[in-house]
């Protein structure tokens, strides 16, 4: 289970690197070239927007990199990022893969059989 997660949530961030990409561009887009009536318009927390177009896939990455060896806190980042990819962008054709891919993550590595070995954190 530990290392479903661990492919899952790298891909759901690599994925989700795609959606900030273009996210984080369109805001910047409509701030640098104005609103085309009908076309093009802003959206309403662009700080919202370009915040998660970077953490929600760092997350991803992250909590997928680290849930083979620490499962409890990778499993945290990977359902931090699955929502915070809904709260950011919502649930659309171009966000399911990566929010499903980081929840379904996030829940294997949280309930995965082996507890984590007790190691000092520094």
């Amino acid at each position: 289970m530990r290392s479903a997660a661990s492919v899952l949530g790298i891909v759901a961030g690599v994925i989700g690197m795609i959606v900030g990409f273009f996210s984080f561009g369109y805001v910047e887009a409509v701030q640098h070239f104005g609103e085309v009536d009908g076309l093009f318009s802003q959206v309403t927390n662009t700080q919202l927007i370009q915040t998660m177009s970077i953490v929600a896939p760092l997350l991803a990455i992250a909590g997928g990199a680290m849930s083979r060896a620490r499962a409890l806190w990778g499993g945290t980042l990977l359902l931090l990022s699955a929502a915070g990819m809904y709260h950011a962008f919502g649930f659309n054709a171009f966000t399911m893969f990566p929010i499903a891919f980081a929840g379904v993550a996030g829940v294997l590595a949280v309930t995965a059989g082996k507890p984590d070995e007790p190691k000092a954190h520094f």
